[in-house]
Formats: structure tokens, C-alpha cells, sequence
């Protein structure tokens, strides 16, 4: 990694070690320009202004959801073949890596609060739009693919279904951080597993299985 690289991985580093102590809006650039040991104009050489740092920590974010789920539900699909058994595992998987927030995944309380409170700027809610579509894509293979075996007990929009699971995740953070629970998440997702095995499980010319 390149010196300019670097120093701006450690302000995205500092910054959010920052905003998870005390939120967005009361992480000032000055700190972070102490806490770095670089310059004003250092500082501003890598990020514009402060929109430009909740951008770089948001799209910073989404990368690693996406390295995060890439891992954990290629992970369950090599261990399990039926597509309904792989993705309760996933989700078993995702919830013990939330269990503990926000060391189980900090990126995600920092998007939190960089979304919220920089509701105004198009650039963020684009960012963020683009990102609630590829996960969108994302869940909604992982349902095709189970509807391809398995009929649902009731009707249901795919679509509905997979923003479902963005919904538990980003609801599940709010909560977490509202009622001061940090294992929440991880058992809304437990709560979105069992729904999920419901839908799909049991019927007369239904697939069994024992997740």
C-alpha cells in the first residue's frame, strides 16, 4: 500500500473508531487531524469535507458487507448442497459474527450513523440506494434458488422476501444501539432464520430438511 493509501486508511480507521464512540455529527475534522498527526491540508487532500469522509466511510462499508457476505454464505454452500440448508446456515454464521457489536462489525453502526445524519446529501442517499439494491440481488438468488426446490406456504414477492433480510439487519442495528443490547441483532437474525425455515419447511410433496 502506497504512503497516500495508507494515511487515508488511518483517517477512515480513526474516523471510525470516532463515530462509533459518539456518532457522525460530533466527530470534528480537527480531531481527527490530531489524532492522525497529519495536516489541515493533508487531511483535506484526501477528503474534501466531511461529506466526503461519511461517503469514503459508507462505500468503505459497503466493501466489506460484501467481502463479509461473500465469505459467510460461500462458506454454508460448501458445506451444505440443499440451498434452503445453506442459507440457514448463513445465517446461523452472520448472526455469531454480529453477536458481538460492534467489534463483530463496526461497519455497520458507522454506515448507521453516516446515513442518518447525512440524510440530505444525494451523494449518500445514492450510495445507499445502490447499496440496498445489490443486496437486494443478492438475497433475492439465494430465495430464487430455494423456490427452485421448495414452494413457499404462502405467496410471496421475492423481492418482498429478500429486502426482508436487509430490513431485520438495518432494523436489528437501530434497535441494538436504541435499547443498548448489542446481542440483538444477532437474535433478530435467529428470529429471521426461523421465519424463513417456516416458510419453506414441512407440507405434503415438500423437501424435508434439519438445519
Amino acid at each position: 500500500m502506497r504512503k497516500g493509501e495508507e494515511t487515508r486508511a488511518r483517517i477512515l480507521d480513526v474516523a471510525e473508531a470516532a463515530v462509533l464512540s459518539k456518532g457522525f455529527g460530533a466527530t470534528s475534522i480537527e480531531e481527527l487531524i490530531v489524532e492522525t498527526g497529519i495536516t489541515k491540508s493533508g487531511f483535506f487532500y484526501h477528503f474534501h469535507d466531511k461529506n466526503e469522509l461519511a461517503k469514503a466511510l459508507l462505500e468503505r462499508y459497503v466493501e466489506n458487507d460484501t467481502r463479509i457476505y461473500n465469505e459467510i454464505f460461500g462458506r454454508a454452500r460448501e458445506l451444505a448442497d440443499d440451498p434452503l440448508q445453506a442459507f440457514m446456515l448463513g445465517l446461523k454464521l452472520l448472526s455469531e459474527q454480529l453477536a458481538d457489536l460492534p467489534r463483530g462489525h463496526p461497519g455497520c453502526l458507522v454506515a448507521t450513523f453516516c446515513v442518518y445524519e447525512r440524510a440530505y446529501d444525494r451523494d449518500i442517499q445514492e450510495i445507499n440506494r445502490q447499496a440496498a439494491l445489490m443486496w437486494r440481488r443478492r438475497f433475492r438468488g439465494y430465495f430464487e434458488e430455494i423456490m427452485a426446490v421448495y414452494e413457499p406456504r404462502e405467496p410471496i414477492d421475492v423481492d418482498q422476501l429478500a429486502d426482508m433480510v436487509s430490513t431485520v439487519l438495518e432494523g436489528g442495528i437501530v434497535m441494538s444501539k436504541a435499547l443498548k443490547e448489542p446481542k440483538s441483532l444477532s437474535k433478530q437474525l435467529l428470529v429471521l432464520r426461523a421465519f424463513v425455515k417456516m416458510l419453506f419447511r414441512g407440507g405434503e410433496g415438500r423437501r424435508q430438511f434439519d438445519a
